[in-house]
């Protein structure tokens, strides 16, 4: 019956449409009072805030801010610029640009929504005029923007560290080092999902083709075929001459022979085909220089032992304040307020949920519904691969509705004292968790980064939710992969001695 209360009145606030964090506290009260009474309410305004004054989150706060920093100082734009100068010239070279960025931002920020707005304004645009549907361009930013909560420093595992710590300590910097192979095998699926998808470039160049044999007299390739509305399409040989396709196409153009420059497109389809001079490549990373060498202050000064996790944040939050404002100069002295004011509140945002949320983790633990649970799911079969597998389907059905953050404090002392049980050790069940709730980011209804890559490339929810599902698939193959493989995740920790 107390399970009913907490977790029912708790899914019913969340159906209503209220807030997480105040679903999770206002569900914690109702369920302390359901057991004790008015009375036993007084110790709840300690415990949640005990639990926001915690030195080890400080961190969070100031990575934030030097998140909101380097995002207003156009270091996106500079990342990208450099990446698409080394790779652009590939096949796919704009999709290889995009998880890089993603990746190297992802390090900055610590944040999947703040990697996907900091870099979707340019590269979901540049992905479209590359030929890629708005549903995928939308879909690959967003599926790279998972990557911000598990490339370190995540924002994720400063929290998982401070909730899992009642039941085995783990430190911030192993969990950091855990997730850069995670991290990387999720930016490689993402890659070779992308490679591998329609792009309209190549409708078009087939097309260009035919029309072009058509207007030179020439009969076109039996194998070749126009899309046509509604997917249906038409062979070379069905196709009538146009007069106007004489104008569209260049004297000198031979069918057999046509390039992509040969093609007469429209110009948002744009692509360059040719490797960036030498100059061009030591421009772009002079001027990258600056964002780049965020990362290896704060992971550097981490593993190197020069500061703790939460004065590494600290030095990266100056260190971003100073390049805006001195070295790239992107930043003037009236942007600080706002600088400061927008940190503030996602701080704020996240340390009411953090506070909400450890309310109604102290009450799971004080009734022992905690304990329920672990001995229901050990009931219910002795199969570790079915149990953790189930956990998994939990965790995936949660992300669908709720943040990493709120999640941690709901699901950690449900699930991690059963995973101990099991022998999981707990680098393996902090990355899988992580990587399972990044998932989330992209999965409807709620899906904040694929909400937010879809407001800036100005397309439904509806249409972005078509695109996501062959990155969706790709990332469940990765959650498989960390959850029944700990070496990818022990394996760079064990190495550093951490």
């Amino acid at each position: 019956m107390l399970e009913l209360v907490l977790f029912g009145s708790f899914l019913l606030l969340l159906f209503l449409g209220v807030p997480v964090a105040f679903s999770m506290g206002i569900s914690s009260v109702v369920t302390i009072l359901y057991m004790q009474g008015v009375k036993a309410l007084f110790p709840a305004s300690g415990i949640m805030y005990a639990s926001m004054a915690s030195e080890t989150l400080l961190a969070i706060p100031f990575f934030i801010l030097a998140g909101v920093i380097m995002e207003l100082t156009g270091i996106s734009a500079r990342l990208i610029e450099l990446a698409d100068a080394c790779f652009g010239h590939r096949k796919s070279g704009i999709a290889l640009t995009t998880i890089l960025a993603a990746l190297v931002f992802s390090s900055i920020s610590g944040s999947g929504p703040a990697t996907v707005a900091a870099l979707g304004g340019i590269l979901i645009p540049a992905l479209a005029k590359h030929g890629y549907r708005k549903r995928h361009a939308a879909a690959l930013v967003a599926s790279a923007g998972e990557m911000g909560i598990v490339i370190p420093p995540s924002i994720a595992f400063i929290v998982f560290a401070v909730v899992a710590s009642d039941y085995e300590r783990i430190s911030i910097g192993r969990l950091f080092a855990a997730g850069v192979l995670p991290g990387l095998c999720m930016g490689l699926a993402f890659y070779l999902v992308a490679r591998f998808l329609p792009r309209e470039m190549e409708q078009a160049k087939a097309s260009a083709k035919l029309h072009a044999a058509h207007a030179l007299g020439r009969k076109a390739p039996q194998g070749d075929t126009v899309p046509e509305a509604g997917g249906a399409t038409r062979s070379g040989a069905d196709i009538a001459p146009r007069p106007d396709a004489v104008e569209a196409v260049p004297e000198h153009a031979n069918p057999a022979t046509m390039t992509l420059e040969d093609i007469p497109h429209d110009a948002s389809i744009q692509v360059r085909t040719t490797r960036a001079p030498g100059r061009v490549i030591r421009k772009a990373l002079v001027r990258a220089i600056p964002g780049l060498m965020m990362p290896f202050i704060i992971l550097g000064g981490i593993y190197g032992g020069v500061f703790t996790p939460t004065e590494s944040a600290a030095v990266a939050a100056v260190y971003a304040l100073i390049i805006g404002l001195f070295v790239m100069r992107d930043l003037k002295l009236a942007d600080v307020y706002k600088i400061f004011a927008t940190a503030g509140v996602q701080a704020a945002r996240i340390m009411f949920i953090i506070a909400t949320a450890t309310l109604f983790a102290y009450v799971i633990t004080k009734y022992q519904i905690a304990q329920t649970v672990a001995e229901g799911l050990l009931s219910l079969t002795s199969n570790t691969v079915l149990l953790v597998l189930l956990i998994n389907l939990v965790l995936l059905v949660a992300g669908m509705f709720l943040d990493a953050i709120s999640a941690f404090y709901l699901f950690i002392p449900l699930f991690v004292p059963v995973l101990l049980e099991l022998g999981m050790d707990m680098t393996t069940i902090g990355v899988f968790m992580t990587v399972n709730l990044a998932l989330g980011l992209v999965t409807p209804p709620v899906g904040i980064d694929l909400f937010v890559a879809a407001g800036i490339a100005k397309i439904p929810f509806s249409e972005a939710i078509k695109g996501i599902w062959p990155f969706f698939l790709a990332g469940l193959a990765v959650l498989m992969l960390v959850t029944f493989v700990p070496a990818l995740s022990n394996f760079l920790p064990d190495l550093l001695g951490l």
